[in-house]
């Protein structure tokens, strides 16, 4: 996956926005306003992404791409090293997943409000 699919896979999730919270070249995506991926526009292309802790463990584990996200909780954070190269299938399932875990900690009226409702 190339930065501008990640961009456009990212932003086609109800509610998504995107920002650059902490500096000009860290693009972060939210949804309700909390982050579930980033990844930084100068570096060779890696995403980080939300992840549930047990799964974490697999992943890095079966992964040498997959690694604690540096500069975040790497409990609850991985890396995609090298994200042009990793498999797009298993990235973009890791994005829903990091979307969903979000999306479940938000409260009912902002996720009402995202769905529409």
């Amino acid at each position: 996956m190339h930065i501008e699919s990640f961009r456009e896979y990212c932003l086609a999730k109800p509610g998504v926005t995107e920002e650059f919270p902490f500096d000009i070249t860290t693009l972060v995506f939210k949804v309700g306003g909390k982050m579930f991926t980033l990844t930084d526009l100068e570096d060779e292309f890696a995403v980080t992404l939300k992840c549930d802790p047990e799964y974490s463990i697999v992943l890095q584990e079966l992964y040498s791409q997959i690694t604690g996200a540096y500069h975040m909780n790497k409990k609850h954070w991985i890396s995609v090293l090298e994200a042009t190269s990793f498999d797009e299938k298993l990235l973009k399932k890791l994005i829903d997943d990091s979307y969903g875990l979000v999306f479940k900690s938000l409260s009912g009226k902002i996720s009402k409000t995202i769905l529409g409702g």
